[in-house]
């Protein structure tokens, strides 16, 4: 991992507002950019609390026109095990701070049916969703321009948390999966689905995060290994943007 980490840019600001701002450039740029290469860019949203920020900000920043969101296609990284009008929901949040308030088509958006009361069946009909509709590029698997990630203190990224079965999955792109330290139920990408990404975004702020940023990014192979985090290694490009908190045992300064 330390090998295909040399090939993630690593950019770290002064403060979440700042990481939050330049992770909305990025996004822009990257929908802009597939927009105009392929007509359309596809894209799977964060779930959590640090992308709740980021959402706000790329509405906010919708009125100059400046982004193609007619030609987005939006899905959803993972979800809990909630209705889509829940509270918890990854869904409700981003449809409140982002997807009512740009003009990406209702037929374009996604959800994740994670409160299935047969969530294995759920999330095989969400990888067909997938198969169907984003092109497949790399090993017959399809592939997204962008996958928007965040990290939690433990170092899961999606649903993919330590120590449980969804980090071994190799072929199913989607799985349903129990998460013990939560006692819930989640639907998630696997770590092949999002290898395969073009562009993948890991949005990481707070010093709650800075002992996982610090294992993650440092030369300890046991300390690594225990991290879903590090398990990242696309076709593409990884964009790691932190706050100086979260980077503040790395040795990594702001700009």
């Amino acid at each position: 991992m330390q090998d295909a980490q040399k090939s993630w840019k690593i950019m770290v600001e002064r403060s979440a507002e700042e990481a939050t701002a330049l992770a909305s450039e990025l996004i822009k740029t990257i929908i802009c950019e597939s927009a105009a290469e392929e007509n359309k860019c596809y894209v799977a949203l964060a779930g959590g609390t640090t992308p709740h920020a980021l959402y706000q900000q790329l509405a906010d920043t919708c009125a100059s026109g400046d982004v193609p969101w007619g030609n987005v296609e939006v899905f959803f990284g993972d979800e809990r095990d909630v209705p889509h009008d829940d509270v918890e929901s990854n869904y409700n949040m981003a449809t409140k701070t982002l997807l009512d308030n740009v003009p990406v088509q209702p037929t374009r958006i996604h959800p994740m049916s994670a409160d299935s009361p047969d969530l294995a069946a759920a999330a095989e009909e969400y990888q067909q969703v997938i198969c169907n509709l984003v092109p497949g590029k790399k090993k017959g698997i399809s592939q997204f321009d962008l996958i928007l990630l965040g990290m939690g203190a433990d170092g899961h990224v999606a649903s993919l948390f330590p120590g449980t079965e969804a980090l071994k999955e190799r072929e199913k792109l989607v799985t349903a999966c129990f998460i013990p330290v939560l006692g819930r139920n989640r639907m998630t990408f696997t770590f092949p689905l999002i290898n395969a990404a073009r562009n993948v975004m890991l949005l990481v702020t707070g010093d709650d995060k800075a002992d996982a940023i610090a294992a993650l990014l440092g030369d300890d192979p046991a300390a690594k290994e225990q991290l879903p985090a590090v398990r990242i290694d696309p076709e593409g490009i990884v964009f790691l943007v932190l706050d100086a908190a979260a980077a503040k045992r790395t040795g990594l300064k702001s700009a």
